[in-house]
């Protein structure tokens, strides 16, 4: 074939393509078919000979299977339509050897162990059981550290829960003890479990935080009485921590986890095992033994209920039944799988009630005066109100803005709070939560029983010597309702109705929140005036003196910031400064400052805290030294004026209460309002009425529209802020700067039986000064003189004497 013949065969398969070009691609087509089905087909014959029926005896090995060793013999139960090649979850084959994890070789040596003894108690049974075990596990042997005593409520769970507490010495390890009580209500210890959760899930923190512990164990009182099982209720937080520590711990749980019936005869023994057993456990630790033998712990990281999400690789397996729920391939699937995306659990729980009529906290709360409205409400008759209708002065609210304390009624619809404050005077026994997950109360009911409850509580006291009938009728109609008995009254979702039906019966409204929840400080209405505690300059400071439960706390309390100076021209907004010595006064007055610029309130209330003397407060370091003098609180309030004036700040003192240890600094640009006469003068008092008149005109108002009177002379600074129509009375009924009366001579009196507290009155009446006594001092001294009477009688055998009134 020559040149040009060649040259021309390109031309010539063109010209062939374009004549037979159809004929071409469906023979291409059909033949790409055929070979495509013979591969298909050879396939699935190849596939139903290494799988036959179950229960089909068959000698053929599979030629692609590999030789096996007889140490390892594996026989594959493979269902149809599963892959043969993929990994079953088959249970874990006990071998009777040790498999050691590269983490134990690397485990340190410990030497000594330090114990940690934590618990958790609300009326005191479970912390004299704990003293009671750090009593007697004080051991002699030098590896043993005197144990540490912890309350959960008292603690900051970073310092113990995320990470082991730093030791001094190397080789020194800790040992976690817990006792944990049930309790069927919120309380902090439900906040505790809250926080091992979310440590166990933060994907900031390393799978297991709590490793470098020695070993932990748990114990939990419950009732078998309320709760006869487990499923029911028995211990079930102390299951709960015992479970989330076997995770944060990476499976060191040192002894199991006890329980104990404290209606029970068992408990002290059950008790007294675990503590030997742990005792144990905590000298072979020491002594280089381990946790044991098998498993690091004798629990598993993983319980019994979350066996199906871990998969044992431990080089074996064995024949076992498909498990229900699983699938095979996703080419096997008929019909997709619908997912909610919208839900984070499987499933829902009925909301419980914040405060039952049968637990504990209704008890504690009902012995300290509180009657409980509904579920999460209360109210409770403030001292000032006993003081007011008794005519010994009203609190500084009287003062500053005009309400008398007798017309006021003291109530909170939500008992839980978000703050664990060290000076809070509730004792620790009001529940606790981050977000609202019990039943809500309708707004018109919690109404209705506050009032009831203030008036039945109002009604008691018209008995106590001394109350004035003026001020009692007139206690009978309530004109003010301060929400600050306890809790957080902003977190009852119906806050906003709940006003309304205040404002409606001319009630005004003082409210208070602790700056935690921006969200409804953002969504709140109209209200008289808004009260944000403000007990710290800073994060640190904060987190120490009101122990927040929220993680972002300072974020929050930031944020409500923001929010308190876009309402400052709706709202009358004022910062409530607790002092508190040794925690948030010293140098801390430009702090102060920075939250004032921030947030411009109208006035800031700076007041000495008020020491309850509660084990609460001196577990966590308070006592009455850090009870700041009034003096202490001037030498204060001077010097956050003067760094407010420094800043351009126009802020001044516009009021005293010196008997409440409280003052009053005021916004000069918007209450130092210049009169008819010329003279300018401070103007703190609220006009109410006028208040009411702007919430029912409907239309958007500010606080300048409700400026009452100007503020009365003996409360301005340096008069000291005590009406002087009510008389100021010391701790022992008697009024201040009284003189020692003189004594009298009183006839006898031939039987003590006819010593009658009439004639003791009419002796008092007869002995008593021309000036004008109270009511209640002229009883409390009738009182007096009849026990001094009888007394002497009994003592010098009825004959005359000098008795001293």
């Amino acid at each position: 074939m020559d040149t040009s013949r060649l040259l021309e065969l390109p031309d010539e398969l063109l010209l062939i393509w374009h004549a037979h070009r159809t004929e071409i691609l469906l023979s291409t087509g059909v033949l790409l078919a055929i070979v495509r089905l013979l591969v298909h087909w050879r396939g699935r014959k190849a596939k139903i000979a290494l799988t036959p029926p179950i229960g089909t005896p068959t000698d053929e090995k599979p030629r692609f299977e590999t030789e096996i060793t007889p140490e390892k013999a594996v026989v594959q139960d493979v269902s149809i339509g599963e892959s043969p090649l993929q990994k079953r979850r088959t249970p874990r084959r006990v071998k009777g050897t040790r498999n050691l994890r590269k983490s134990e070789a690397e485990m340190p040596v410990v030497e000594r162990i330090q114990p940690y003894v934590f618990y958790f108690s609300l009326g005191g049974s479970t912390r004299a059981q704990a003293e009671k075990l750090t009593a007697s596990s004080v051991d002699e042997n030098e590896a043993m550290l005197p144990p540490h005593l912890l309350d959960l409520t008292e603690i900051d769970y970073e310092d113990y829960f995320i990470s082991p507490p730093k030791q001094p010495a190397s080789g020194t390890a800790s040992f976690y003890s817990i006792l944990i009580p049930s309790y069927n209500i919120d309380t902090e210890l439900s906040n505790f479990l809250s926080h091992l959760e979310e440590t166990h899930h933060d994907f900031r923190i390393d799978t297991a935080p709590l490793s470098g512990l020695a070993g932990y164990s748990v114990f939990g009182f419950g009732d078998q009485q309320e709760w006869p099982t487990e499923q029911e209720g028995y211990c079930t937080q102390a299951i709960e921590v015992d479970r989330w520590m076997a995770r944060l711990t990476g499976r060191k749980r040192a002894f199991p986890l006890g329980m104990g019936d404290v209606k029970g005869d068992e408990l002290e023994h059950r008790l007294e095992d675990w503590r030997r057993g742990v005792h144990n456990i905590m000298v072979d630790v020491s002594q280089g033994k381990g946790l044991g033998d098998g498993i690091s712990g004798s629990g598993d990281a993983v319980e019994s209920d979350d066996e199906d999400d871990v998969d044992y690789d431990d080089g074996e397996t064995v024949i076992s039944k498909p498990r229900k729920g699983t699938t095979g391939d996703l080419e096997d699937l008929k019909a997709p799988i619908p997912v909610d995306f919208t839900t984070t659990s499987k499933t829902t729980s009925t909301p419980k009630e914040m405060v039952p009529k049968t637990s504990p906290t209704y008890t504690n709360l009902t012995k300290q005066g509180y009657t409980i409205v509904g579920s999460h409400s209360g109210v409770k008759i403030c001292r000032w109100t006993k003081s007011a209708l008794r005519g010994r002065g009203s609190c500084y609210k009287f003062s500053f803005y005009g309400i008398a304390s007798h017309l006021c009624m003291e109530a909170t619809p939500s008992l839980s709070c978000s703050n664990k404050c060290v000076f809070c005077w509730r004792h620790g026994t009001n529940p606790v939560g981050t977000t609202w997950r019990w039943t809500v109360d309708p707004p018109d009911m919690i109404f209705q029983g506050m009032k009831q409850g203030h008036y039945q509580k109002i009604k008691i006291l018209r008995g106590v010597p001394g109350v004035r009938s003026e001020r009692f009728s007139e206690a009978m109609r309530i004109r003010h309702c301060a929400l600050s008995l306890v809790g957080e009254p902003i977190f009852y979702p119906h806050i906003n109705e709940l006003l309304a039906m205040l404002h409606r019966e001319h009630i005004s409204s003082f409210l208070v929140c602790n700056a935690q929840h921006p969200d409804q400080l953002a969504a709140l209405g109209p209200v008289t005036q808004l009260y944000v505690s403000i007990d710290a300059s800073n994060k640190d400071s904060l987190r120490r003196i009101d122990r927040p439960l929220h993680r972002d706390f300072w974020e929050r309390f930031i944020r409500c910031m923001n929010i308190l100076r876009e309402k400052r021209f709706t709202h009358r907004t004022v910062f409530r400064l607790t002092l508190v010595k040794g925690f948030n006064i010293e140098e801390e007055a430009a702090g102060y400052a920075d939250l004032v610029e921030r947030a411009l309130p109208a006035f800031v209330e700076v007041k000495g805290v008020t020491y309850c003397g509660t084990s609460t407060a001196a577990g966590a370091g308070l006592s009455m030294q850090n009870v700041p003098f009034y003096e202490e609180v001037k030498a204060f309030v001077l010097a956050l004026e003067a760094e407010l004036n420094r800043r351009g700040l126009d802020y001044g003192i516009g009021a005293e209460h010196a008997h409440s240890c409280c003052i009053l600094l005021a916004d000069r640009n918007r209450f130092y309002v210049k009169g008819e006469d010329g003279i300018s003068r401070w103007h703190t008092i609220i006009d109410y009425q006028k208040f009411f008149q702007c919430v029912e005109y409907g239309k958007p108002f500010s606080p300048e529209d409700y400026v009452g009177r100007p503020t009365p002379e003996w409360a301005l600074w340096g008069n000291g802020g005590f009406d002087p129509r009510d008389e100021r009375v010391d701790r022992k009924g008697k009024p201040k700067n009284d003189a020692p009366p003189k004594p009298k001579i009183v006839p006898a009196v031939t039987d003590i039986d006819e010593i009658t507290p009439v004639e003791a009155a009419a002796e008092v009446v007869k002995e008593t000064p021309k000036e004008p006594v109270g009511t209640d001092q002229l009883l409390g001294r009738q009182y007096q003189r009849t026990l001094q009477m009888r007394k002497q009688l009994i003592e010098r055998n009825r004959t005359s004497r000098v008795v001293e009134i």
